[in-house]
């Protein structure tokens, strides 16, 4: 049972509300966080035709999957990252946390951009790209778990699940800003200048982002309960292995929100134009420059979705939003490959699916867990999920396609995608849960 949020009383140990207005410091050091995650990742993948040759020597689909292959490793980095910064930003706080792995990703992403060719260097230029990207990955692993924990401790209780929306919708601004950046080189310099290096600006881009994210964060101030209630808590958080015994139900629900929502996002919102292109029914460059379209669509669905959670309760949002997406894959992929639906209305319907979990995931997963263990639990859970389904995405999805089964791909993520279901059934068996999001707590366990 859900009621609105502007009824519920406080949960045990929570901050007070914020008095003074809405804190749009924290907001927005956490939605630049987002913006240029998402534009450092999704600008490898999008520019990965375009530097193929030039740092792997050759643009056969071979050289393609390797330089997929090379998007993945940073995310088989993340787990470890989310370890090591998990406890920095559950002892030393949010705040510094932040400001040091932004430093991080900053300096990678301009490394890469003034990267020596294949030519030049041979190998090796494949090699510094990798020792990049796992660098980039490992202080990733503790940027976004640290985001949510931040936001979901700074947020008002009545709107917690609108700042949600806005904070991942930072994610949504980075991949529109990546889809604009190409849209707008390939029409100022062509496609032939971005491969002869040309795409080495999508990564000055990203650094710059970086550098701008760091300004804004430096004027944040450190989260009110970290400092007030748990910071002494955190400086002796427990070990790992306990963290696992005293939270399964959370961490399990974590690892199905996380399973589905990953999936459905990477195939929904990254690796479509590629699919829809490989089934002869769109051109790469047009449809990609359309996923703007549809990133914008997705991020105005999203905060529509999380000021109906904070109004109607989380849960039955959650259903509804998560039901949608399982019913719409199959078909609306099928009709797309099929010609009966044109890529752009298909593209909208199965963004819309990727939103509900967009839109109340990164408060609703870090309040599952108490705040001494908040970072390093759930970012060690989503981070080997997103690692291990989310980031090998598109290069299984190109081994399918090179094996002459892309059929495949669309089933894998409605499979996928019912996870988002089964985790909306152990949530409510998790007892922050009931104290978080629901008036009348019933027998539940941790």
């Amino acid at each position: 049972m859900s009621e609105p949020t502007s009824t519920e009383a406080p949960a045990p140990g929570a901050r007070p509300e914020p008095r003074g207005g809405l804190p749009r410091r924290e907001l927005a050091a956490a939605t630049v966080g987002g913006i240029v995650e998402s534009f450092d990742w999704t600008v490898y993948v999008v520019f990965a035709s375009f530097f193929t040759a030039d740092l792997f020597g050759s643009d056969s689909i071979g050289a393609s999957i390797v330089a997929y292959g090379g998007f993945a490793v940073g995310f088989v980095a993340r787990p470890i990252g989310s370890v090591f910064f998990g406890r920095v930003s559950d002892s030393r706080g949010r705040r510094f946390n932040l400001l040091l792995c932004m430093s991080i990703i900053s300096v990678a992403s301009i490394a890469i951009a003034l990267l020596p060719t294949a030519a030049t260097i041979g190998v090796w230029s494949a090699v510094a790209l990798v020792a990049l990207r796992i660098v980039q990955g490992l202080a990733y692993g503790g940027e976004g778990p640290t985001i949510a924990a931040y936001v979901a401790e700074t947020a008002p209780r009545r709107h917690r699940f609108l700042f949600s929306a806005i904070s991942y919708g930072g994610i949504m601004i980075g991949s529109i800003l990546v889809f604009l950046t190409v849209a707008i080189s390939s029409a100022t310099i062509g496609e032939q200048a971005l491969r002869a290096g040309g795409w080495r600006w999508g990564f000055v881009a990203g650094g710059l982002l970086g550098v701008l994210a760091l300004w804004i964060r430096a004027y944040a101030p450190e989260s009110g309960e970290f400092e007030g209630d748990h910071a002494s808590d955190a400086a002796r958080s427990p070990a790992i292995a306990t963290v696992f015994r005293a939270h399964r139900r959370a961490l399990l629900t974590i690892f199905l929100f996380t399973l589905g929502g990953t999936v459905t996002y990477y195939f929904a919102l990254v690796y479509l134009p590629k699919f829809a292109a490989a089934a002869g029914v769109a051109d790469t460059a047009s449809a990609t420059s359309f996923m703007t379209v549809v990133l914008m669509v997705v991020l105005v669905a999203m905060l529509i979705i999380g000021a109906l959670a904070d109004r109607f309760g989380v849960l039955p949002i959650m259903r509804i939003t998560f039901a949608f997406n399982v019913i719409c894959v199959l078909p609306v992929t099928l009709a797309m490959v099929r010609g009966v639906l044109p890529f752009e209305l298909a593209a909208i319907v199965l963004g819309l699916g990727a939103a509900g979990f967009s839109a109340v995931s990164s408060v609703l997963c870090a309040l599952l867990l108490p705040a001494d263990v908040r970072a390093v639990g759930a970012g060690l859970v989503s981070t080997v999920t997103v690692a291990v389904f989310g980031g090998t995405f598109p290069m299984v999805a190109e081994a399918l396609g090179a094996a002459q089964l892309r059929w495949v791909v669309p089933v894998y993520v409605f499979a996928a995608s019912l996870a988002l279901l089964a985790g909306t059934r152990t949530v409510t068996e998790v007892r922050l849960f009931t104290e978080n999001f629901q008036k009348e707590p019933h027998h539940v366990h941790s």
